[in-house]
């Protein structure tokens, strides 16, 4: 009885150890990350003249900054309200284009074993060691070539193009551990391709399709660096290529610049919170075979 006491105390210093542990490198990690944005939104509610004032919170709060981005009262803010809808629609687009393709092309892949889609899946996966930087002047020459340039597609095209790889192979992945006996039982009664696709592939998929559907839809979000380079109409741009114009001023509105990435930022945290489960799960499914 003794020993056993013993072993339960030993079990519960261990874990009251290993919390410290976690505590120890949680707490300094959690500040690291909040800290910009707690500077972000003190910049964001402060005046012109005390944003930079140092303080840890501002003698005089206010919400003038968000109104002047909201009524697009500033010259880098005339088209705010259609720079944010861009980004949107931009967004939506690469998420809905790239599940598709990725959806299709894993299915066709992992359960219908098309012959060389490995070696085609391979071979995408191989331009992730190229960074995407080095790869945006020769996707820009390709827009040129087809008079996309200066067009909002040209973005999500590119977009879609560096998403899906990595996309495909994470449904190849969750794909490969669903049971053959599924596919197997639909054939025998006489199941299609596209009917196997559409009512046994698709339902059981649904974590991972929303985890890559996300995941491309934050990434056209946050773009910067094509959207840049591929368009140049004020009314085209997407409001991330917007944020970085504010620095090309002598004297930058920082308490602006702030307010306007604060409300950038809010769109895509809170897609991310609302699909967190299947974020989590479905980018990992696969990772661990059974």
């Amino acid at each position: 009885m003794d020993e056993s006491k013993l072993m339960a105390k030993r079990m519960s210093w261990k874990k009251v150890s290993n919390e410290a542990k976690l505590l120890l490198i949680g707490i300094p990690v959690f500040l690291w990350t909040i800290i910009p944005v707690y500077h972000l939104f003190l910049f964001a509610i402060s005046g012109r003249d005390s944003a930079t004032s140092g303080r840890l919170w501002p003698k005089e709060p206010t919400l003038q900054n968000f109104e002047t981005v909201f009524m697009q009262k500033h010259y880098y803010l005339n088209h705010f309200w259609l720079q944010l809808g861009n980004s949107l629609m931009i967004a939506v687009a690469v998420g809905v284009i790239t599940l598709f393709v990725a959806t299709t092309a894993a299915f066709a892949i992992s359960r219908l074993k098309v012959r060389g889609g490995r070696t085609v899946m391979n071979m995408a996966l191989f331009t992730y060691f190229i960074p995407a930087a080095f790869l945006a002047v020769p996707m820009y020459r390709t827009m040129a070539t087809y008079g996309l340039l200066n067009n909002r597609w040209s973005l999500v095209l590119a977009m879609v193009t560096i998403a899906s790889p990595y996309c495909i192979w994470v449904l190849k992945q969750a794909s490969d551990k669903l049971p053959w006996e599924l596919d197997e039982a639909a054939r025998i009664d006489g199941a299609t391709p596209l009917q196997l696709f559409r009512l046994v592939y698709v339902p059981l998929m649904v974590p991972s399709l929303v985890a890559v559907g996300t995941y491309s839809l934050l990434l056209a979000w946050n773009e910067y660096l094509y959207g840049f380079l591929l368009l140049s109409n004020e009314t085209d741009l997407t409001l991330a290529v917007v944020l970085g114009n504010f620095l090309a001023a002598d004297d930058s509105p920082w308490e602006l610049l702030m307010a306007t990435g604060l409300i950038y930022a809010l769109p895509p945290a809170a897609i991310y919170y609302a699909f967190k489960r299947y974020m989590v799960g479905g980018l990992t499914a696969g990772a661990v075979k059974s």
